[in-house]
């Protein structure tokens, strides 16, 4: 096997994005470079349950086998892994169902709404050790992104303090959440920013800076849209060593913010318009809070100190479409299946932005801080409450 076949379940939105890049049909747009496209996986299968979708598959795809049901796609023999892009509450069904069959599995993101969902698919991925488990965080194949994880983990930095990230380049008119029957509804998405947007910067948060120890959190539901769950949400983190994060995220904002800080003993982070700013401070500030009164500490910040040191500054600039994003990810998934090469991102890693988004919403839900993980059986039972109240979904099971 030279290219892994893939199954694609579902034909919405990413389902015909993820078709149109592996057969080389995705148009280019004036001003922005083209979408990477792999060149080791091709669409093996299809499969959506809507008859018009299959109608224009066909015109358009007619040499891809094309399904109505996911079962007998994944049961077929005409593909080798299999990547779910349905809704988040039958993420888990689909990646157990196919691994107990012999298929590899790349989640999307999230991978779950419930962190014992995700929880499920991890178990059964353990029993498959043969078959490889990833999850689709197109995110970390940003250049800036791993250059920054890179010198946070090195310790060169020395120790995070604090960090902000606001991500309000999110935004969306009541018609995009009138578009599907399951979008911003507790019974068949989940939740709102927390599971559908903001689940790549969660995943590079935790990535980043770590799993913080307890949450507390402010959810507005319906925050200037006609929705019942959360688009305006504010984080706040704290972290084993002491340190804390602040996470704002919302749906309302035109003109959006992207902007993450890393404040460290060493130095400093900020990306922002696809660049990073590192600054490596000339000494420790533990050292310049014992060692230095304030006069002194203010001219070696001016870059004056008499001692000769001074703050270094780096630029780094991200690439055109800041990486390969969505190729990237399954490139690197195929590559491990053929050749071996280490996962960018493990299935299993993704409980961890799930875990976070349930203690956000937990937080909120009950107005107190969070430990994490939170516990799984009431993020549930208050799940239910907000199901039950919107009438149009079944209660879901722990």
């Amino acid at each position: 096997m030279d290219k892994v076949r893939l199954g694609i379940i579902g034909l919405g939105q990413q389902g015909g994005l993820y078709t149109r890049l592996l057969t080389g049909t995705q148009p280019s747009f004036p001003g922005r470079p083209p979408l990477y496209a792999p060149d080791n996986m091709v669409v093996g299968a299809i499969c959506d349950w809507d008859p018009q979708k299959e109608k224009e598959f066909k015109e358009k795809y007619p040499d891809i086998p094309f399904y109505s049901d996911w079962k007998e796609l994944v049961c077929s023999d005409k593909v080798d892994a299999v990547i779910t892009t349905v809704p988040h509450y039958l993420h888990h069904e689909v990646a157990i169902f196919a691994l107990e069959h012999g298929k590899h599995v790349l989640v999307e993101k999230p991978a779950g709404v419930a962190a014992s969902d995700v929880e499920k698919m991890i178990a059964c991925a353990k029993k498959h050790p043969e078959l490889t488990f990833g999850i689709m965080f197109n995110q970390r194949t940003n250049p800036l992104y791993i250059k920054i994880r890179e010198l946070v983990q090195s310790g060169e930095l020395g120790e995070i303090r604090r960090s902000n990230w606001i991500i309000n380049s999110w935004w969306r008119t009541d018609s995009y959440y009138r578009s599907s029957a399951w979008r911003a509804t507790w019974g068949g998405e989940g939740g709102g920013v927390l599971v559908n947007q903001a689940p790549h910067q969660l995943d590079l948060w935790q990535w980043i800076c770590g799993i913080p120890s307890k949450v507390t959190a402010k959810c507005v539901n319906g925050a200037h849209r006609d929705i019942a769950v959360e688009n305006d949400v504010t984080i706040l983190t704290e972290y084993e060593n002491g340190a804390t994060g602040v996470f704002v995220t919302c749906t309302h904002d035109m003109m959006g913010t992207n902007r993450l800080e890393i404040d460290l003993s060493k130095g400093k982070i900020v990306v922002e318009n696809n660049k990073a700013t590192v600054i490596r401070f000339a000494y420790d500030e533990d050292y310049v809070n014992a060692n230095m009164d304030m006069r002194e500490a203010m001219m070696l910040m001016r870059g004056n100190s008499a001692g000769g040191k001074a703050n270094e500054t780096e630029i780094i600039e991200g690439v055109p479409g800041e990486g390969p994003q969505h190729g990237g990810v399954m490139e690197n998934f195929a590559n491990h299946i053929l050749h071996g090469d280490d996962l960018l991102a493990p299935g299993e890693e993704g409980i961890n932005g799930v875990r976070l988004a349930n203690a956000t919403q937990l937080s909120a839900w009950l107005d107190k801080t969070i430990d994490m993980p939170a516990d799984e059986a009431l993020y549930m039972a208050e799940l239910n409450k907000r199901i039950a109240a919107e009438g149009k979904f079944p209660l879901r099971e722990l």
